[in-house]
């Protein structure tokens, strides 16, 4: 067997249906070997970035591994955002790239290149990944594709990345003489539940904050019955916004540097944290770390244990755990199962007025960017997935989306990448199968960094709703330049442009509507009951602004614009940050 047919035989074993991709003469053979592969299909991006994203899309809502293939040199490197993406919010992908012929390696020659487009691309990945391996024997094939896939998707999940020389591509292989990969034994979890039952038991004031890592490790209707079982207040992270139902009274919102108010509020007041798959960083606990939930205990759940080394505060208590594995126990502990439900009721109560007083937006009104996007939201169906870029669009819906059910949103966390938007809905939709509609909502920005696959959404007819919040500018950094730069709107405002955006996509074939007035708006529905892709670009004054914020040095819970001190006085339960 030829081994690029034995590479595209595994994948469709493995779980994958779908690899995305950009041909490449390094990459021929592993082309031609997906192309004739029964239950596999090729998905031809028009950049390697798009096709990385469209892997991470897919592999985030099919909840198996991702494939996006490249060529050697210029395919392999355009893929290196895509897989810092998957690795920082631990999205399980495999990157197949094309190599030189091993006889062309420099090897250990000082010489910078000997074969065309030969570039190390493991050496350049290996910090970004889990595991990066050249193949250099061809009988080491399945071992090498089961090691990749078994560290993509145990732990904390990642990406991995298999380099593949043309020569080992074409070479002939007897696949029952390859060797396997044994996977070593997974050690049993050890911990102890009783702490946080106790802490939990000797709490008045607790909110358990729910992270990525909920989705990631499947424990989302584990993590429902928990908090029904002991009606406690959730919060999220920004990774986390699809962890919890929205619309459950127990849901106190999003909380971080652009959090919603109330639920920084939530945290700040609270005497108890039990953070779940969150790495609370500094865009969650604010710059001035020790000026974080100043009177709680924290309790951090979390499988990678070296994010359990990094300390946020002093006493924490750190459970390197599955989450479903630890809610299991911690539901089965004598001390939850004696709490009284109601037990948390005066301090949600309280939390409910948190909410009811501070609104992500103040009004209904057009063209306000949170209430277009809670409106939005409304407009999306029961298992609909939204998918965000990076920028001011990413927080307006992460403020004022209501996610329920199936509902999804996927966001680029720790790599921030603008451009996500397009390509992991494109992946989306290919996880999904057509049976769910997938938005992509960008701005003007982001949008234009992978435009170009608006030509395999139509030549695909991928059915993905592309929403653009157009302002005209990089409204992010703009307004940190009204912040700190005295409004000098250098590459923002000046140097910048935005095209029409309904032009580029009926160019493409893909019908487009423009929005200018709140009834343009609100016949957006007629339009994304399409079946096919559509785009509607909402025009936006330029002047647009996030809000709330928090600015360097200050607690979460003193966000722009600031509160009278007599009002968030009232609101503190603590004494207020000198």
């Amino acid at each position: 067997m030829k081994l690029s047919d034995y590479v595209a035989g595994f994948l469709v074993e493995a779980g994958c249906d779908t690899v995305f991709g950009y041909p490449g003469g390094a990459i021929t053979h592993l082309l031609d070997s997906i192309c004739r592969t029964g239950g596999l299909r090729w998905v031809q991006t028009c950049h390697e970035q798009g096709a990385a994203f469209a892997a991470e899309g897919y592999a985030r809502v099919r909840g198996g591994i991702g494939v996006a293939a490249a060529t050697s040199g210029p395919g392999a490197t355009n893929l290196i955002t895509g897989i810092g993406s998957a690795y920082f919010d631990s999205i399980p992908c495999l990157y197949l790239t094309g190599q030189v012929n091993t006889y062309e390696y420099k090897g250990e020659s000082r010489v910078r290149q000997a074969g065309f487009q030969e570039t190390d691309i493991v050496g350049i990945v290996k910090p970004i990944t889990k595991y990066a391996v050249r193949l250099t024997d061809s009988s080491r094939i399945r071992y090498e594709l089961e090691k990749c896939v078994f560290l993509a998707e145990s732990g904390r999940k990642g990406p991995v990345l298999l380099d593949l020389p043309m020569d080992l591509q074409r070479a002939e292989i007897e696949p029952e003489t390859l060797g396997r990969f044994p996977p070593p034994e997974s050690p049993a979890a050890e911990f102890d539940a009783g702490l946080a039952a106790d802490w939990l038991k000797h709490s008045s004031r607790p909110v358990l904050l729910a992270g990525g890592g909920v989705r990631l490790s499947g424990a989302r209707d584990l993590l429902r019955v928990f908090v029904r079982r002991l009606q406690l207040p959730v919060v999220s992270s920004l990774m986390g916004r699809d962890a919890y139902d929205n619309d459950s009274i127990n849901y106190f919102g999003m909380a971080g540097c652009y959090g919603n108010r109330y639920a920084n509020l939530a945290l700040a007041n609270s005497d108890l944290i039990l953070a779940v798959g969150s790495r609370l960083d500094t865009r969650q606990t604010g710059t001035k770390v020790e000026s974080f939930a100043r009177q709680a205990r924290l309790l951090r759940v979390e499988i990678d244990p070296a994010e359990l080394e990094r300390k946020v505060k002093p006493g924490e208590c750190g459970v390197r755990a599955d989450i479903c594995g630890f809610l299991r126990t911690l539901l089965a502990s004598p001390e939850i199962l004696k709490m009284e439900p109601g037990l948390f009721r005066p301090w949600r109560g309280r939390l409910m007025k948190y909410r009811l007083r501070y609104p992500s937006f103040a009004e209904e009104g057009w063209p306000d960017p949170n209430f277009i996007c809670s409106e939005l939201s409304n407009m999306m169906r029961g298992s609909d997935i939204v998918c965000t870029d990076v920028g001011q669009n990413q927080m307006w819906a992460a403020q004022s989306m209501t996610l329920t059910g199936r509902q999804r949103m996927l966001t680029g966390g720790g790599m921030g990448a603008m451009g996500f938007a397009l390509p992991a809905a494109v992946g989306a939709c290919f996880a999904r199968e057509r049976e769910a509609r997938v938005f992509a909502l960008t701005g003007d920005g982001g949008f234009q960094m992978n435009l170009q696959e608006l030509g395999m959404v139509g030549r695909e007819r991928v059915p993905v709703k592309i929403i653009v919040l157009n302002n005209r500018s990089l409204g992010m950094i703009r307004q940190f330049q009204e912040m700190y730069f005295e409004g000098r709107y250098y590459g923002t405002v000046l140097g910048y442009e935005a095209p029409d955006f309904c032009r580029i996509a009926r160019a493409y074939d893909i019908p487009a509507v423009r929005v200018e007035t709140r009834a343009q708006f609100d016949a957006l529905p007629a339009v994304f009951a399409s079946d096919g892709p559509v785009l509607a670009e909402i025009m936006l004054p330029r002047n647009t602004y996030v809000f709330p914020k928090l600015s360097v040095g200050r607690p979460i819970e003193d966000q722009d614009p600031r509160l009278p001190r007599g009002e968030l006085e009232e609101n503190m339960m603590l004494p207020l940050y000198p």
